[in-house]
């Protein structure tokens, strides 16, 4: 594992403006190499922010989005439509917006889809249609994303991996349902830690002063049991995107000496 990078923002705008800048920059270069795409979104405030940011740039039209499959890093299990779900919410932040194929969304199954409220059948199939979309190239029974997305929680939690529960334990499945999560809904469907580690790039987003303990905890050599932030990089980079807030608290050592 290679060691992360940090790129620090002075504040939460200007760190999804340059997220979405450098988003765009990665399809557009992994189209022209291999003529598609893949990313794994994440929910959350800077997820969305990333998106919306996404939504308002003068160059998201360099993307071709018939050519980009989008997959999530986890879900809450409620309804269709329900708006707290990270789909729905994506949708409204960018996805309604841009021209992408249906067949290449892969949104998480919902409590009243086929499944009803089974959320391990649900994330099994999920699992299920990982599988069937990875192909030779790739590493395992999932794809090789290009970019996976995750916000870091207070807790250091990232998709619906929390401190101590089952899902951050998990080294065989690739998509696990979670039950008694400590934040609402509890329960979840979310990728394990062997599914994140696939990705080519693994971005972790945190903005804020309620992030900075949770930073400096996952990036001072915390286990990924207790921190599992600290257990989520990528194959060939792992990049923390930050604003000064969520910043503060990292030790000066780690803390990049030429962020813009």
């Amino acid at each position: 594992m290679r060691a992360p990078q940090l790129v620090v923002h002075h504040d939460k705008e200007l760190m999804a403006q340059a997220a979405a800048a450098r988003l765009i920059t990665k399809l557009v270069d992994a189209q022209a190499t291999r003529g598609s795409a893949s990313v794994v979104l994440t929910g959350g405030r800077n997820g969305n922010g990333l998106l919306a940011a996404l939504a308002s740039s003068p160059a998201r039209d360099a993307v071709d989005w018939s050519r980009l499959d989008l997959w999530w890093g986890d879900e809450r299990f409620l309804p269709a439509g329900h708006p707290e779900r990270n789909y729905t919410q994506a949708r409204a932040a960018l996805l309604d917006a841009v021209p992408l194929d249906p067949a290449r969304v892969h949104p998480m199954p919902a409590s009243d889809d086929r499944f009803g409220p089974d959320a391990d059948a649900a994330a099994a199939a999920y699992a299920e249609e990982l599988a069937l979309a990875s192909g030779s190239e790739d590493h395992g029974p999932v794809p090789t994303f290009d970019v996976l997305m995750l916000g870091v929680g207070p807790d250091t939690h990232v998709a619906s991996l929390f401190p101590e529960l089952p899902a951050v334990r998990e080294t065989e499945r690739m998509v696990v349902g979670v039950h008694g999560a400590p934040k609402p809904p509890p329960t979840r469907i979310t990728l394990t830690l062997p599914a994140i580690r696939a990705a080519r790039e693994v971005w972790l987003l945190a903005a804020g002063e309620d992030k900075a303990k949770a930073a400096a905890i996952a990036l001072s050599g915390a286990g990924e049991i207790q921190a599992p932030a600290a257990g989520a990089y990528g194959r060939r980079r792992t990049l923390w995107l930050l604003d000064d807030a969520a910043a503060s608290q990292l030790p000066r050592a780690l803390y990049p000496p030429a962020s813009p």
